[in-house]
């Protein structure tokens, strides 16, 4: 399965952007493109405000969860005979890395700047853009780093667990809790909508590549 893995690797990252998902990093676009321009952006950053403080733990949530639950996926299936987990484990592992390797290759152009400064002072910054090479750094702008990994490792759950509605369940949970949470705190709207929509195809991008890993028994 390691070797699966670093095979693949290249592979999805191409598969993530181009065929049937490159329409979709489009309409990630399109969707911010009107976000922006109908002051969707700000408008929800006002009212959602007084919300932010609570909600901030989403950060922190969408950081380390993508580190920790490959390793316990691949330690429960390890201890307890079950391919599946171990196959989600690598599966979540190389979502994460495809995720926030496209996440970063757009903010590397986009230098877009976070909300923080305008949840202080009001000044409405949401139309501003910094495009070029690097010239708003890859931690913060367009998309949300945070969501497009949430969503991709929460894909990929999906994919590989049809038939679980509780795994479905706490994947679809984690992603909502950690972009709402986003959102609210450290990214703009539309980088939560634009992270949602591009992380959710590169998870089921790689949850169908590894789902051809699983025994024919244990693919439904």
């Amino acid at each position: 399965m390691m070797r699966y893995f670093f095979r693949t690797l290249p592979r999805n990252i191409l598969r993530s952007f181009w065929g049937r998902n490159l329409p979709w990093h489009v309409l990630a676009i399109a969707a911010t493109v009107f976000i922006v321009r109908s002051d969707l952006d700000w408008a929800y950053l006002k009212a959602t405000r007084p919300f932010a403080v609570y909600l901030f733990p989403a950060v922190i949530v969408g950081w380390y969860t993508p580190m920790v639950l490959p390793l316990v996926l691949y330690l429960s299936g390890s201890i307890r005979k079950k391919p599946r987990a171990i196959c989600a484990a690598y599966s979540t592992a190389q979502a994460a890395i495809i995720g926030l390797f496209i996440s970063s290759f757009y903010k590397a152009f986009t230098g877009r700047p976070g909300p923080r400064h305008a949840i202080v002072t009001l000044i409405d910054t949401s139309k501003e853009f910094h495009f070029g090479f690097l010239k708003g750094g890859v931690f913060f702008g367009w998309p949300s780093s945070h969501t497009t990994v949430a969503c991709a490792v929460a894909a990929a759950i999906w994919k590989l667990y049809p038939d679980s509605k509780a795994a479905r369940t706490l994947a679809l949970l984690y992603a909502l809790y950690v972009g709402v949470g986003v959102s609210m705190t450290i990214h703009w709207f539309s980088d939560f909508v634009a992270g949602a929509i591009i992380g959710t195809r590169i998870g089921i991008t790689v949850g169908n590549a590894f789902k051809e890993r699983l025994p024919d028994g244990v693919k439904k």
